[in-house]
Order: structure tokens, then sequence, then C-alpha cells
């Protein structure tokens, strides 16, 4: 691995190619905050998409995109004097020392759940109104509930045992079914989100992140679906002229290869 000199070497020499491209680079010129957020936003997936593949490879190169896109973003932020790569450096390290009292001042943790118990405490005491200001509005609802059921349970809100959990969940499955049966939609809406947000806060307990399960899942599926497909062509019939039971018969195989 390369050493501290080098590393500091690499990040002068991308801050250096930063301002070249700035300055010379007719499509970087043009570049803003607003018109790079979706790109960051896509990177950002791109990364995650990687780390659920395993591929360290591809996960290097895209923490090398998000890199530069924090670094452009400082480049931008110091073109007006409102901020430059340093005060965002300075303000993560300022913060990360202000949270950790029990490695940098005299605050004593007996585990991680008192450690995400201080966090939340010394966030208020900031100033901030609410535990909930830092969940960010345009995240997916899914990643949403768990941060929002994690934020809460940093405070004391919280179930004390998994069973209690899987008792509400089975509590708001008979509510959907009730309102189901009653057919009404808007309600059956409702009581389904909150089928979701007790499944999430059942992960949560279990230590499953509700995400990358479902993503999971989709990967899987989606393998399985592909098999049949091919299985199809090999076949030489189009897949909608396929029985359920034909399908089936490739399904089960599909699910002994992809796992």
């Amino acid at each position: 691995m390369a050493s501290r000199q080098d590393q500091l070497a690499a990040f002068d020499r991308l801050l250096t190619i930063m301002e070249e491209l700035r300055e010379q680079c007719p499509w970087d010129k043009k570049q803003t905050l607003e018109s790079l957020r979706h790109l960051t936003i896509e990177e950002v997936y791109e990364l995650g998409d990687a780390i659920l593949d395993g591929d360290l490879e591809e996960v290097k190169k895209e923490l090398g995109d998000l890199l530069l896109h924090i670094v452009f973003y400082a480049k931008i932020g110091s073109e007006t004097k409102d901020f430059d790569i340093a005060d965002v450096a300075n303000s993560i390290c300022d913060k990360l020392i202000d949270r950790h009292p029990h490695i940098y001042g005299d605050v004593e943790v007996s585990n991680e759940e008192e450690v995400k118990q201080n966090w939340e405490r010394i966030k208020l005491k900031e100033g901030k109104k609410s535990v909930l200001e830092g969940v960010p509005k345009s995240l997916p609802a899914m990643v949403k509930a768990n941060r929002i059921q994690d934020k809460v349970a940093g405070v004391g809100f919280d179930w004390e045992m998994p069973e209690q959990v899987f008792e509400k969940v089975k509590e708001e499955l008979l509510e959907l079914q009730t309102e189901v049966k009653a057919n009404d939609h808007d309600a059956m809406e409702s009581e389904f989100g909150d089928v979701l947000f007790s499944f999430i806060n059942y992960a949560r307990f279990l230590k499953i992140n509700p995400e990358n399960a479902l993503e999971r899942t989709n990967k899987k599926f989606m393998a399985r679906f592909m098999y049949l497909e091919n299985k199809s062509k090999e076949l030489g019939k189009a897949l909608d002229d396929m029985s359920l039971e034909e399908m089936d018969v490739y399904w089960e195989e599909a699910k002994k290869s992809h796992s």
C-alpha cells in the first residue's frame, strides 16, 4: 500500500488536474453545483452496485469517480469564495472529533449502541431541533425508513426485543387484510406502507440492511428470469408462447443454479 506521503501526493495531483480542467476544458468550465448533482447521485449508485457485486477493482474506480466529484464541488466553492477543499476536510475532522468524545474526550462507552446514542444527543446539542433533521428528503423511501428508525432508536425510542417487532409486523398485516376486504384503496395503501415500515424495523433488529436484502433478491430474480429467457430461445419458442407449467420447469432449474 502507498505511504502517507504518496497518498498526499496523489491527492495533490488530483487537485492540480481539477484546476487544469476547470481552466481549460469547455465541459468542466460549464459545470455548477446543480449540474453535477444528478451525476453524483448516479456515481453513488454505481459504487453501491460494485460493493454489492463484491467487485473491489470496480469499487476502487467508483470511489475515484466520487472523490473527483467532491474535489469538483470544492473547486466551485473556492471560486465563489464560500469554501475550498481544506474547509471541507477540516469541517468533517472537527465534526468527527466533537462527536467522538469517547476517543477525544473523557466520555466512556461500552458498546456500539452507546456510541450511536451519544452521537444523536450531541447533534441535538449542536442546535438541531429534531433527531430527524439529518434524514435527507430525497432518499428512496426504504432507505429513509431505515434511517428514521435508526435515528429515533439512538435516543431510546425503540422496541426492546425482535419478538415485539415481529408481533407488530403481524398486527400490521392483519390491518392490511381488513382494508383489502373492505376494498378501500386509500386505506390499503396506508396500511401497506405500515407493513413495509414494520418489516424494515424488524430487519434492523435482525441486523439486516433491507435495501441490500431487496437488491439481493432483485439480482437473484433477474438471473433466474434471464435463464428462463435463454432456455426459451434454445427451444425456439417465444417466452409468451410457453405455458406456466413449462416456465416453472426451467424456473426450478434456475433456482438450483442461482440461489
